[in-house]
């Protein structure tokens, strides 16, 4: 498959056939887009729970039967741009604390404990593997990797809606995943910069705007 480029660039395909694959590249993308969308917008309880799980049994399926390897994955180098990412999600997590005491005036941000911190760290590996090694890999194969990153960027925005700042954050943040992982092809240091990220502004900024991190109608529900 390819990883570079779209398919209009890189394959001398009949018609039928070039639909043919843009369909088997689009359609996992479009599944499991709708299964996360639907998680996050069902009420907490086993409703929700049974939706994530299918999203998560629908992702592992078709990644095994994908044919990408695991290089295209993002998971056979992990020191790949590994410092460079890292550095760059220190310089960012230094800005999201120092703008934290100047929003203190939408209210205290939330405390995190270390379980929560511990858990939203293996959360935001998934994160990246979902967002990187199942949709961008497509996405790349389709559309190229310039063009994307803005895609998949605005798929993880989407999910976050209908929390202001955290759509906001969310599509920035994933421009810069997106643009890492396409340069360097490594996950695992990008779900240590997300988790860092993802910690610095439930720690820093107000609690008032984020509702705990929560997103779809968590959002809304939330009472403090």
């Amino acid at each position: 498959m390819a990883t570079d480029g779209t398919y209009f660039a890189t394959r001398g395909l009949r018609r039928g056939t070039l639909v043919e694959s843009l369909y088997a590249e689009l359609w996992p993308v479009g599944l499991v887009f709708a299964l996360v969308i639907a998680a996050v917008w069902t009420s907490p309880g086993r409703g929700d729970a049974v939706v994530f799980l299918c999203a998560i049994i629908s992702i592992v399926a078709l990644t095994v039967r994908s044919g990408y390897s695991a290089g295209q994955l993002g998971l056979s180098q992990p020191l790949s741009g590994a410092w460079v990412m890292l550095a760059a999600g220190a310089l960012l997590v230094g800005v999201i604390a120092a703008t934290g005491p100047v929003t203190r005036i939408f209210g205290a941000a939330q405390s995190v404990p270390l379980h929560r911190a511990w858990q939203y760290s293996i959360w935001a590996l998934v994160q990246e593997f979902i967002l990187q090694s199942f949709f961008f890999v497509r996405l790349e194969s389709v559309l190229g990797g310039r063009r994307a990153v803005w895609v998949a960027a605005v798929l993880f925005a989407i999910a976050h809606i209908p929390s202001p700042l955290l759509t906001l954050l969310s599509f920035l943040g994933a421009l810069f995943f997106c643009e890492m992982f396409r340069r360097y092809r490594n996950i695992l240091p990008l779900g240590v910069v997300h988790a860092a990220l993802g910690l610095t502004v439930a720690a820093s900024l107000p609690d008032s705007l984020l509702h705990h991190m929560r997103v779809g109608i968590g959002y809304l529900m939330y009472h403090p």
